[in-house]
Parts: structure tokens; sequence; C-alpha cells
């Protein structure tokens, strides 16, 4: 095979760290010392004068925090270059308006996290059918769960090999995110069918040839309430509503002022986890209903949906206050656990790489119009589940999301495509915009 039907791909792989307590330890020192760096900069950025924001200034500025501070040693060198290069590349992606400005890290809700940004540092090397093990500056040689096959040893060479990695830390433990870079075949066009895809909280994907997509837990119960906990098993909520009960009781106890006690923190930690085993559930379903998309399908069409407008609050204000506002909250928390920007950047990613095509159509009017007659008569949806046209002479009747599905497809067929290439759209920088380094 010749060398210009070869693409490079980068991707990641997430596993599982083996840590003893006091690994763990020097893990979060490490984590708190990165975040406070990152504070310490943008303090730094906010301070001097424009002309002085330089990358060669702001390098100097960490060297001497690091000899300055005695905790901020604990954070490898590199590892501090990475954060400064990070929190220059935030300030790039704000300029080109593809995010926000930078902003502090708060020691609560901002994610722990290390960086190694050099790959020929890990050392990884496996050891057992189910363990590696890798080498973390400063934390010393640690196992981790081997899930996946990686270029190491004689199977890396320049076009095939691990470029570093990042130390991750969620409710469940830390976690290693190795940046792998490989050369595969260029993926030949994929010759599977069309299919369009409706997204929705009754049946999360429903598609255009019948074939639906259902992780069998709906997102609203019987009566209506939406089912905060809907990826946990019986047993797991019965937990997690004990766990909240105690949560809520012992935060009542403590005064105004005071240090969380240590049991409540505790039961925070278990809350957390059972959140977190719920997220990996749901993960685990997109990720395997996507690839099985991506492999039947040459095309897929979706809805182009502004989710951020859809689960915006109907609380209002105080001179004009909402309608209905605990119902729309309700929701909004369905639409945000069924996570759709997420299902549709699998997606995204995982048909290209099989050659094929992901297209996105305007969403309005799609579950209003027939499909069948093409039509759209006052009234049709009769309600969430159930479409009956009010067309004479058509009468067609069948699910409502499948039949916005095949209105999806319709609208691709017919050429009104809103995104024609899968990936992201961003907005870019007017050319009045400075160079970073005018900044």
């Amino acid at each position: 095979m010749s060398e210009n039907t070869l693409v490079k791909r980068q991707f990641g792989h997430r596993a599982r760290l083996a840590l003893s307590p006091a690994e763990v330890s020097t893990a979060d020192a490490q984590a708190h010392a990165a975040r406070t760096m990152w504070n310490l900069l943008h303090a730094w950025w906010q301070m001097m004068p424009k002309d002085k924001r330089t990358l060669s200034n702001a390098d100097a500025a960490i060297r001497q925090a690091r000899k300055d501070i005695d905790f901020l040693a604990v954070l490898p060198a590199q590892a501090a270059q990475a954060v400064l290069k990070t929190y220059f590349q935030a300030w790039k992606n704000c300029w080109n308006g593809r995010a926000d400005a930078p902003n502090f890290k708060g020691r609560i809700r901002s994610v722990m996290s290390v960086d190694v940004p050099q790959g020929r540092d890990l050392n990884i090397k496996r050891v057992h059918r189910r363990w590696g093990m890798v080498n973390l500056p400063r934390v010393g040689r640690v196992r981790f769960r081997w899930t996946k096959n990686l270029p190491v040893g004689k199977q890396a060479d320049e076009d095939h090999r691990i470029t570093g990695a990042r130390l991750v830390k969620d409710a469940l433990g830390w976690h290693i995110s190795f940046r792998v870079m490989t050369q595969e075949p260029t993926p030949t066009p994929h010759t599977g069918p069309e299919v369009g895809i409706d997204v929705g909280l009754t049946m999360p994907l429903a598609l255009s040839d019948g074939n639906h997509q259902d992780h069998g837990r709906p997102a609203r119960l019987p009566d209506g309430a939406a089912d905060r906990d809907k990826w946990l098993t019986p047993k797991e909520k019965v937990k997690l509503l004990r766990l909240e009960r105690e949560a809520a009781h012992r935060k009542s106890l403590r005064k105004c002022g005071e240090e969380t006690p240590r049991r409540l923190r505790r039961t925070y930690d278990q809350i957390k986890q059972l959140r977190a085993k719920a997220t990996r559930r749901a993960l685990d379903w997109q990720h395997q209903t996507t690839t099985y998309l991506a492999r039947t399908y040459g095309t897929v069409v979706v809805e182009a949906l502004t989710i951020t407008n859809m689960v915006k609050s109907a609380k209002g204000t105080v001179e004009e206050p909402g309608k209905n506002v605990k119902q729309k909250a309700g929701l909004n928390r369905s639409i945000s656990q069924e996570a759709w920007g997420r299902t549709v950047t699998m997606l995204a990613y995982k048909v290209a790489g099989y050659g094929g095509t992901l297209a996105k159509v305007p969403a309005p009017g799609t579950s209003q119009r027939c499909s069948a007659c093409g039509f759209t008569t006052p009234g049709s949806r009769e309600d969430q589940a159930t479409f009956v046209c009010k067309t004479p002479d058509c009468g067609f009747e069948a699910n409502a999301d499948w039949n916005a599905a095949r209105n999806v497809l319709h609208l691709y067929r017919i050429g009104l495509v809103a995104i024609p290439a899968a990936g992201r759209c961003s907005r870019q920088a007017c050319k009045r915009v400075k160079p970073a380094a005018a900044r």
C-alpha cells in the first residue's frame, strides 16, 4: 500500500489507574498545583500591560513562582509548561470565536488534571493480560488497566506512537488519557443506505427505516415527571435517595462558617460516585449505538438543533414571571440527560472514519409535516408519540418520531442541507483582530 493512501489520525484512550494512597496524595497535590498555576497566570495576565503579555514573559513568571512558592514545586516543570501552553491556546480560541474568555478555576467545580506532554517519558509496558505499567513524573511507576492495544515497544515507530498523556480525576478515581498518533488507510466510500435520525425523549434515536435505537430507560416517568437517575438500578436509586437525605440532614446541622465535616464530605463523595457511574453507562450506550450506525449506514442525516436555546429556563423576570417553570425545568433536565449534542459529535468522527457522510438539515417543521403527502396541517401531531395527518384524502398515521425521521431524510434528498460536512462549524474571527503576539 502506497503512502498516498495513508492518513494521519490522532485519538485518545482512557484507562483506569491503580494508585496507592500515597500516590493518590501526590497526584492530588500536583493537580491542585496545576490549578493554582492557571489562576496565577490569569491574575498575571490581567495585571500586565498588553505589550508585556508575551509567552517569554509568562514563562519567566511561572519559573519564578515555582521558586518562590513551595507547593508549586510539586508540579513537574513540563506539566507547568503545559499549563502555560493551554492558557495561551484558550485565549487564541477566544479571539477566533471558538470559546469564551478563560477565567479563574475554582477548587470544587474544576476538573483535577495533570498533563504529561512528553510521550517518551511514560515508558509504557504491558505486563499482564489486563494490566500495564506506566511512568508518571514524581509519582513513580504505576499500573493501569489494559483494555486496548497501544503502539508501545516494538510496535511503536515514528508514525505509530504515544505523543503524551493526561491524568484526570473523577468521582471513581484517577485515570490516564493517552494521546495516540497513528497512520491508517484512507477509508473507502461507504456504500451503505441513507438514514434520517430524529432525536427525542420518548424514543432516543428514531430512524427513518424503522430501526429505532432505544436504551430501555424512559426519560420521563409514567406520571410525567422527569427521571433524574434513569441510568441507575432500583437498588442504586434507593441508595442515592438515602444518601441525599443524609447529606441534607447533616448539612442542616452544620453552622454557618464551620468547616464541612468529614462524614458529610464522605456522603458527598458517595453521591458523586453514583452519578459518575450513571454517566459512564450513558456514554457506553452512546458509543455502542453510534458505532453501529456508522458501520451500517453510508449517509447519516440529523437535525441542526440549537440545544442551548432549547434548555433555557422559563422562570422569566420579576416583572414578567414565566409559566410552567417546574415543568420546563423537568423537560430541560431530560434533554440534558439525553446529551443529543454528544451523540452527534460521536457520529461525526465515527461516520467519517468508516467512509460515510454526516449531514445536518434545518429542524423547524420536521415534526409537523406529513412524510406521506408532504403537507403540514395543524393538529396532525396529536400527542408526543402519535401523528395522524389531518389532510383530506391522506390520513397517514404513524409514530411521531418516525415521521419526523422520514422528514429529516427527505430534506437531505431535496438538497436542503444546513451543514453538509461532518465536524464543528465555528465562527471565524474578523480581520481587525490583532495577532496573539500583540495582545
